[in-house]
């Protein structure tokens, strides 16, 4: 009977010492397989329904790679290097985007987003941080933090340094993908789950959060934090921030628009439309009390900043003399230098 999947991987991974998933790799996950490929697979693997995580053998891993020559060469040619492989095997069969209740189911849901599958809240991530374990991650792969101490020893007496690059839920991207056309200063600075669109660039103090990311082509020099999406054409400029919706019981989605400048050390708590700037030093919340002016300078309103969100054309500064925060329309409209976009 054929299997109507949302979406579908085979991976390779990472297990700890009592065979706990601590990470998978998937390099080509699929978002609405075909009814022929799901037909073959999921006899074979044994599926039965719903959403499944199942360990595959050897055997298996062969068995759905011959089938698969003639229907997809690309996962055929996949399976058989993990059939080779001496690594654990899982085979992710997701029949709806509910949350992720696994390791393997979150690690294929990350991978979407930063294949560029889906795009941030284009799956559901609902309870990730409860499920990812926290995970040395080192030059030898990933490490349960519990056995850390261990690991380290041994490789001491056999006369290896363990260099520890970081403590954390999640990885870097870049160890499972580079996307095509994208430029990364600082390769730690972008999780695994970020979506990085064609001719973005990330410099050093850039940051991009999972479930985030930009549309291309964008300049980031600030933090992209949980949830935000920023549009094409836009700069974030050095230390500039997006409030996210993961702590301090935020819950407004931050888009920031197309052609948006957002100034150096300033930052925006509420979604801008397209064409908008907020100045250097700046942070605008959606309860900052903001003095709307006329074209020629004149208090038509005074407002809270959430009333302004998503609006296009507006420039926020502070009046360097009395300190108020104003909001004006803008003619300028903000451009990125085309040559530190192409990647090719």
């Amino acid at each position: 009977m054929s299997k109507t999947l949302f979406s579908m991987a085979f991976g390779v991974g990472t297990q700890n010492r009592k065979e706990v998933w601590l990470e998978v790799y998937y390099a080509q996950p699929l978002l609405n397989p075909s009814k022929d490929l799901t037909d073959i697979v999921a006899p074979i693997v044994g599926y039965q329904g719903g959403n499944e995580v199942i360990n595959m053998t050897i055997t298996q891993a062969a068995e759905i790679a011959a089938e698969l020559k003639a229907v997809d060469e690309k996962q055929a040619n996949l399976l058989t290097r993990l059939a080779e492989s001496s690594r654990p095997i899982v085979a992710v069969l997701l029949a709806e985007d509910s949350a992720p209740k696994s390791v393997p189911e979150a690690y294929l849901k990350l991978h979407l987003l930063s294949h560029r599958l889906v795009k941030p809240h284009g799956t559901n991530l609902t309870g990730v941080f409860s499920v990812l374990p926290n995970v040395a991650w080192t030059n030898l792969g990933a490490i349960d933090v519990t056995e850390l101490a261990e690991r380290q020893l041994e490789e001491r007496i056999k006369g290896r340094s363990l260099e520890v690059i970081s403590v954390d839920k999640f990885p870097r991207m870049v160890d499972y993908i580079v996307p095509t056309g994208v430029r990364i200063a600082d390769t730690t600075r972008v999780r695994l789950g970020a979506y990085l669109g064609e001719g973005t660039t990330v410099m050093h103090e850039g940051f991009v959060n999972f479930n985030a990311g930009t549309e291309g082509p964008n300049m980031v020099e600030g933090r992209i934090s949980a949830g935000v999406f920023v549009e094409a054409g836009s700069d974030l400029g050095g230390g500039c921030s997006t409030m996210g919706t993961l702590s301090g019981g935020g819950n407004i989605v931050i888009k920031v628009g197309k052609n948006c400048l957002i100034g150096a050390n300033a930052g925006t708590g509420i979604p801008l439309g397209d064409n908008c700037t907020i100045e250097a030093g700046l942070y605008i919340t959606a309860g900052t009390k903001v003095a709307v002016l006329s074209g020629i300078g004149t208090v038509i309103n005074i407002v809270k900043a959430g009333e302004l969100a998503g609006q296009d054309d507006l420039l926020f500064r502070r009046n360097s003399e009395s300190g108020r925060v104003e909001c004006k329309l803008q003619n300028q409209k903000v451009s990125l230098n085309n040559e530190l976009h192409s990647h090719n």
